[in-house]
């Protein structure tokens, strides 16, 4: 997306239809250290979701803030998922280009996310402890962690792969998990993009889930696959209209909200938030569920990829997205907050 203070830059949306539809050349990863190192952070306070408008309250989710966040190093971007590792606080992440990312979200008086601290980045390393360099192999685009373990699904090279999690210092994984999905259906630049967590006392007890962005069956639906717990099996997601799948959570009653991205040069970059009913979460279903919320480019958002469900200090029940920005000056990193009330 590309949103401009004064307005909008229409004729820069083929810039960004290269990305969106998957055929743009990935920007190389930079070479560097692979200890975990700080990374300075500037970030600008969004106040207003709908660009000019006052409104809060978009169907069942209030906006409570975000950030626009800029750095001078070349690394920082390119943000594909991350997860709270402190309720709205402490998270970790992966980037698209290979790097694991950390750091503090800081909110006001007034609960708004106000910024980001202690923000630091470590490129992926093989089993030697060296750097990996190229972009097939570290495509990571969805990650869950449980029990000290971060999960990292990777497109691409097809995989989802467990690490110890650390944050002084991230190993090469400690293992590959069969995602039950044939290889041969999942599309190149098409694959895991959300690993999740199932509800701990629901029925696949806390068990592993993993969708993909547009790897469709012969009927024109989402593959996608329970790969841990007691009803391991493969189910697909209910595609509605033109849009992919870029990241998912479940919610405390079970159900899987889903973040999903679409682009056309008609209306540019859109969002939304699906959420799709847990009973249909299992082997051989087709899960489905409402739309929640669909915005465009007349709203704050950008190339929306990651996001995390958590519980505030008040009870409330809150929904975070990121973008990523694919290290393109006409595109934006974006931290957005989102209360999802269910009366």
């Amino acid at each position: 997306m590309i949103f401009l203070r004064g307005g909008f830059r229409q004729t820069l949306f083929a810039a960004t239809a290269l990305f969106v539809a998957g055929i743009a050349l990935s920007p190389s990863i930079a070479v560097g250290p692979v200890s975990v190192g700080p990374i300075e952070i500037s970030a600008r306070p969004i106040t207003r979701f709908h660009i000019g408008r006052d409104e809060q309250r978009f169907g069942p989710l209030e906006f409570v803030g975000g950030l626009e966040m800029t750095s001078p190093s070349r690394d920082f971007g390119a943000l594909s998922a991350f997860r709270f590792l402190k309720p709205g606080s402490d998270f970790i992440g992966v980037a698209d280009t290979g790097f694991w990312f950390f750091g503090t979200v800081t909110h006001d008086a007034d609960k708004h996310p106000s910024g980001l601290q202690n923000f630091r980045m470590q490129q992926m390393i093989d089993a030697s402890g060296q750097p990996i360099d190229e972009k097939w192999e570290v495509d990571a685009e969805g990650l869950a962690v449980k029990d000290g373990i971060a999960t990292v699904g990777f497109e691409r090279n097809h995989r989802v792969a467990q690490f110890k999690f650390d944050p002084h210092g991230m190993k090469a994984p400690l293992k590959q998990l069969d995602f039950l999905i044939p290889a041969w259906e999942l599309r190149r630049n098409r694959g895991f993009e959300t690993v999740t967590h199932a509800n701990p006392h629901g029925q696949h007890e806390g068990g592993l889930v993993v969708v993909s962005e547009k790897s469709l069956d012969k009927s024109g639906n989402i593959y996608a696959a329970v790969i841990e717990g007691p009803h391991k099996g493969v189910f697909t997601v209910k595609r509605n209209g033109e849009f992919d799948i870029t990241d998912g959570a479940f919610l405390p009653d079970g159900d899987l909200l889903l973040l999903e991205r679409s682009f056309s040069m008609a209306g540019g970059v859109k969002m939304r938030l699906r959420r799709i009913y847990g009973e249909s979460v299992e082997k051989g279903a087709l899960a489905d569920g409402p739309v929640l919320m669909e915005a465009d480019m007349a709203y704050q958002i950008d190339n929306m990829e990651g996001l995390d469900v958590w519980t505030r200090d008040d009870g409330a029940l809150m929904v975070s997205l990121i973008s990523d920005d694919n290290h393109s000056m006409l595109q934006r990193n974006l931290y957005l907050e989102f209360v999802l009330h269910e009366d």
